[in-house]
């Protein structure tokens, strides 16, 4: 395993990051911990959630995946072994069950906390994410801003730093990170970090291939500024595995939740055939040409990893042997700007 440290943080973290949204839904609990045990004996020390997994969100399954890793951190007494990541929901009408009052106001952060702190079994999460914005803003699909002149957000940037810092003190969160976030975003919660509030350390957001929107311009403020990329989805949901390259693979997560389509259309399905046979020239499996090219971009810290088998979970986490060269590199790009960003 290959390691380094959260950007202006004490945390040493592994380069794979071991993801847990599939957590009390695909996966059973003693999956889950299976999947704990195999990571921490080949190296991964980071673990990611939040407190509306397992996905897809439901009022029966909310929380689960915290659950899981709470009862394991209980069974083992490994808590000191483990960075831990979890995210607080922002408003969003498919999360609408999770409280009334969805946002990042203090009391809806308080009740977030304690919930997570209580089904994860522990006193204190290491990184703290907001997982989307509070105001309307373009992800999932959506590569062009929309602007709402009717839109209800008032700026509240140092509000919820403020809010957060609280929390810091206490010592229930370490350090804070943002999830599914703009350059505006992000560069909005560094400047008013300077008002003696939490400094962002990471952004988590969909990374890959098939979505290289961030590049446009929030890689340059990560290396600029000293902010940590946690890219979610670094195999386009199964797809960058070429699984689904001849129709969607039957009992596959996009087989069992079409509404996670954005990485099958047209273009997509076209691109990932070019990569996959980048990939076969160069004897590598797609998993690992897509997971590698993640691994070495230099503004990532940690790759998210996402798993329903062992077999998965063992290929993913070898991608960090393998270290793509200048020439595969360079045809990556000319596929890339052949097909751009099929799949934001």
């Amino acid at each position: 395993m290959k390691y380094t440290k959260l950007p202006n943080t004490d945390l040493e973290v592994s380069k794979i990051c071991l993801g847990s949204m599939t957590w009390g839904q695909q996966n059973t609990e003693a999956e889950g911990h299976e999947q704990i045990e195999y990571s921490l004996d080949h190296g991964v020390n980071f673990i990611d959630t939040a407190e509306m997994y397992s996905v897809p969100a439901k009022p029966e399954t909310q929380g689960s995946s915290e659950k899981i890793i709470g009862s394991w951190l209980k069974k083992t007494g490994r808590r000191e072994e483990v960075v831990l990541a979890s995210k607080v929901a922002g408003p969003a009408e498919m999360v609408s069950h999770i409280r009334p009052d969805l946002g990042f106001h203090k009391k809806a952060i308080e009740e977030a906390i304690h919930n997570s702190l209580e089904r994860l079994q522990t006193d204190y999460i290491d990184l703290y994410q907001l997982h989307w914005p509070e105001r309307n803003t373009n992800f999932f699909g959506q590569l062009g801003y929309e602007h709402e002149h009717d839109e209800e957000w008032k700026d509240n940037f140092r509000e919820i730093l403020e809010n957060l810092k609280h929390f810091v003190l206490q010592g229930k969160i370490r350090y804070i990170g943002l999830s599914n976030e703009t350059p505006f975003g992000l560069m909005r919660f560094l400047e008013e970090s300077k008002n003696d509030l939490p400094r962002v350390v990471t952004v988590q957001n969909p990374y890959n291939l098939l979505n290289r929107k961030d590049e446009i311009g929030l890689t340059e403020i990560c290396l600029r500024e000293k902010v940590g990329l946690l890219p979610y989805s670094p195999l386009g949901m199964g797809t960058l595995t070429g699984k689904h390259l001849n129709g969607i693979q039957k009992n596959s997560r996009l087989d069992l939740f079409p509404q996670y389509k954005r990485y099958s259309n047209k273009e997509a399905v076209e691109a990932t055939r070019k990569y996959k046979e980048l990939a076969d020239r160069h004897g590598l499996s797609l998993t690992h040409l897509a997971l590698a090219f993640v691994n070495q971009q230099p503004f990532v810290s940690s790759n998210i990893i996402g798993a329903t088998s062992m077999d998965q979970l063992r290929e993913n986490i070898d991608s960090i042997d393998v270290k793509l060269s200048e020439e595969i590199l360079k045809e990556i790009d000319e596929i890339h700007n052949s097909i751009p960003n099929p799949a934001p």
